[in-house]
């Protein structure tokens, strides 16, 4: 018997299918297909035959909406020891690219939709292969070589990768407008996922539906929590916008007990008129802050909200409140989980006393070592842990508020926009001369990104020169002219006064 600090091995699937394999692993909402562990076992197996191939040391990348094949490429990657990068598919072509030559793909998986968009983006010597959209999981070598191969099974003895090894790669926006490329190990994802069975508990049936993006921490923490735990994933197919009555639908047909949401897409489910069936019994609500508006709908229509402080470098939670402590202490996302070291710092690096704010600094087993760029990790680590440039205070109990970040950085419907990159976008206009980006706040996406603009542009102009270069959730969505930006008696701009514009006079 293997010591237990050797289990689990990097290949948690297998670990799962030697156990459990008859339980259901993964279900497609829109087409009822599924998996049990022994076929999803069967079926990565094969999946990683094709893939081989074209692997030799770099990183397998995916450029696809949620989809089952999302999970049969995770679960591949982790068998054959390399690393797995899900890439945004809302990001600019130009981004995309960028990504993942920093990522050094050596294969680059895609849908048919987005098959061009990966030939544009492919690194030189990267390998662009497809998945069938019908199946979701069909293998297709575009590079004119034989797919079919011996599956490939679980590797043993020496052949082992270790759970310390990288094992994804996940961009996330920083302050500084250039994506941060987190690395995180198994051993990461492992952590989270049992401390997160501490906090959210774990029934046999619990069956998880992700109507979350998997190019996300949040999307793919399911996945592997499922896979840890024996129960079920259900994965929502994604794309095309949240569909509130999809997933109200899939929530009931699929009887989830489990479902992981941002703020605004539980909003547009309870406008919906969705109501909770009685076995629903988590709903982990994430990626902004959960208004206390939003949580009395909740409390009225009996919404089990877990209102949740995670990021990407700590592979999903760090703190989590029940729905009972969400009530009773408006505005607090909870306690730290039970693996997590939380800190609030002042100025100096010194502790703050209960309820005075500081800098949140997290550190624990689901922590990842570091970045993509050693200077990214060198400013944010020290040997308190991981300073992650948010803004709080805890009560003498040990509870969260999160307040703010040290810097500008905006969160629009869960999704981090970094206002000096959009403003830089805008400014390389030839008609615009100067342009400030701030973030109004918005009962919906929490930060709706707008600008002040100094320069003859036509507002349709700017837009269109907007969606060809920046993602959907950097779009400014109110925009105003102005004959120049206001100035603070340093001459640094009055985002204060931008805002009082932007309001006043925007569109």
């Amino acid at each position: 018997m293997r010591p237990p600090t050797d289990w689990p091995s990097a290949d948690l699937l297998a670990e799962r299918a030697s156990r459990t394999p008859e339980r259901q692993a993964l279900v497609a909402a829109e087409t009822d297909a599924s998996w049990t562990y022994r076929e999803l076992h069967a079926a990565v197996g094969e999946l990683a035959a094709g893939l081989d191939p074209h692997l030799d040391g770099g990183r397998l990348g995916l450029l696809s909406p949620t989809r089952p094949a999302v999970a049969h490429l995770l679960f591949a990657a982790f068998r054959l020891g390399v690393p797995f990068v899900p890439l945004n598919v809302r990001n600019a072509t130009d981004e995309l690219a960028e990504q993942a030559a920093r990522a050094d793909l050596d294969a680059l998986v895609c849908t048919a939709g987005t098959r061009e968009t990966a030939h544009a983006v492919a690194p030189d010597g990267c390998t662009v292969a497809s998945v069938d959209d019908e199946s979701g999981v069909a293998w297709v070598d575009e590079s004119g070589g034989s797919a079919a191969a011996d599956p490939v099974d679980s590797p043993t003895g020496d052949d082992v990768p270790p759970s310390d090894a990288e094992a994804l790669l996940v961009f996330t926006s920083g302050t500084t407008g250039r994506p941060k490329g987190v690395r995180l190990t198994v051993a990461n994802l492992v952590a989270s996922a049992t401390a997160s069975a501490f906090r959210l508990g774990v029934d046999r049936d619990d069956r998880w539906l992700v109507p979350l993006p998997t190019y996300h921490v949040g999307g793919l923490a399911p996945l592997v929590r499922s896979t840890l735990y024996g129960t079920t994933t259900v994965l929502q197919r994604g794309g095309d916008g949240f569909d509130p009555e999809a997933t109200a639908g899939n929530l009931r047909e699929h009887r989830c007990t489990c479902v992981s949401l941002v703020p605004t897409m539980l909003d547009r489910l309870l406008d919906a008129g969705w109501t909770p069936a009685d076995r629903l019994r988590v709903v982990l609500l994430g990626g902004a802050p959960a208004s206390p508006e939003l949580l009395d709908r909740c409390a009225e229509r009996d919404v089990p909200a877990w209102p949740t402080y995670g990021m990407s470098e700590a592979a999903s939670q760090v703190t989590t409140a029940t729905p009972e402590m969400a009530r009773e202490h408006p505005g607090t996302v909870g306690q730290p989980l039970v693996t997590v070291t939380l800190r609030i710092l002042d100025a100096d690096g010194e502790p703050c006393e209960p309820g005075k704010r500081g800098e949140l600094v997290v550190d624990g087993p689901q922590v990842t070592r570091g970045y993509l760029d050693d200077e990214h990790t060198d400013a944010a680590f020290s040997d308190r842990g991981l300073h992650t440039g948010d803004v709080g205070y805890c009560d003498v109990d040990g509870r969260l508020w999160v307040t703010g970040r040290l810097d500008d950085l905006l969160v629009s419907g869960g999704e981090n926009v970094d206002p000096n990159r959009v403003a830089r976008v805008l400014r390389e206009h030839p008609d615009v001369t100067e342009v400030a980006v701030v973030g109004l706040d918005d009962p919906e996406w929490g930060d709706r990104v707008a600008a002040l603009v100094v320069g003859d542009c036509a507002r349709d102009a700017l837009d269109d020169w907007s969606r060809e270069r920046l993602a959907d959730h950097e779009r400014p969505r109110t925009v105003a002219f102005a004959d120049e930006l206001p100035r603070t008696a340093s001459g640094t701009v009055d985002r204060d006064a931008v805002r009082e514009l932007l309001r006043a006079g925007g569109t």
